[in-house]
């Protein structure tokens, strides 16, 4: 239902002078005169869906509630500025709960040179909820959307997939450097932060753009996680299930020209690997070749269920 409460949004939502790119993107772009554009963006962490204090620090939760909004500035290419956080806090041990995400924020924005602006705090009789808006700014190069990739463009992701419920999710990198560096060197047609799944997103990144994709499995770079996971689990999902459908892994999926590509993978020029996992192609949805030829690939990964 997620899918569908965005897409009717963009139905109901008419377009605004100040946006230059809205609903539906990783993030949103504001034209301000005379300045660079300005990238919007926000997301929600509630504890239960998100994480579970039980289970995790808060110092933990709340670097993570930063971290997936420089995920998705690093999706569109552009530099953080600043963040405000919002937060519900339970009425019980708010107060100390509050610094200890605080604790967590305050380092990695650091790391990443993010003023914390401000914010809003209320209490209730629920879980935790932490809000964070980043506000940051496109680069001469512009911004990286979804709507880029052309048919024969390489899809290239930077690192490894899969099994991030283990613990990455919540200490991970984000790519926001590494997608800087590329955008500056190199064309990139395109790109999304794996999130919710990489099939999942790849899907997403191919219906803004028209186009599908052709995924050659036996190249998916397996975080050692995926396979930990599976044997954990053992249920019969595999590491390369886990890498095409967990989430929260918060790599990039890219789409590169073809010398572009070639060249990237061969100089591998980020401190993280990028791996060449197929390419984009004029006919829709997700594909994979088998012995008979294509095959669809089913986009699977982690959407919000609601009614």
């Amino acid at each position: 239902m997620e899918a569908a409460l965005i897409a009717e949004l963009r139905r109901r939502i008419g377009p605004h002078p100040l946006l230059r790119l809205g609903i539906g993107d990783d993030a949103a772009v504001l034209r301000t005169a005379g300045l660079p554009d300005t990238v919007l963006t926000v997301d929600l962490l509630t504890e239960g869906v998100d994480f579970r204090l039980s289970e995790a620090t808060p110092q933990r939760i709340g670097r993570k509630a930063l971290a997936v909004n420089l995920s998705d500035l690093a999706a569109m290419a552009s530099q953080p500025l600043a963040a405000v956080v919002a937060l519900a806090l339970p009425r019980q041990g708010g107060f100390e709960l509050a610094l200890g995400l605080y604790e967590g924020m305050i380092p990695l924005a650091e790391q990443f040179h993010v003023a914390i602006a401000g914010g809003d705090t209320n209490s209730y009789e629920g879980p935790l909820v932490v809000s964070v808006t980043l506000l940051g700014t496109v680069t001469e190069a512009g911004p990286l959307t979804r709507s880029g990739a052309r048919p024969g463009d390489r899809i290239l992701v930077t690192g490894a997939f899969g099994g991030s419920i283990l613990g990455r999710h919540f200490d991970f990198t984000p790519r926001v450097h590494e997608a800087l560096q590329l955008i500056r060197t190199f064309r990139i047609h395109a790109g999304i932060d794996a999130s919710d799944g990489l099939s999942l997103d790849l899907a997403r990144l191919c219906q803004e753009s028209g186009c599908g994709a052709e995924v050659a499995l036996d190249r998916i770079p397996i975080h050692r996680d995926a396979y930990r996971l599976a044997e954990h689990l053992a249920d019969g999902s595999s590491p390369l299930d886990h890498a095409l459908a967990d989430g929260e892994d918060f790599e990039l999926i890219l789409a590169v020209p073809p010398q572009q590509a070639q060249q990237l993978i061969a100089q591998q020029p980020l401190g993280v690997p990028l791996t060449d996992i197929g390419q984009f192609l004029e006919t829709p949805g997700l594909w994979h070749r088998g012995a008979e030829g294509l095959r669809p690939l089913p986009a699977r990964g982690y959407e919000h269920p609601f009614t």
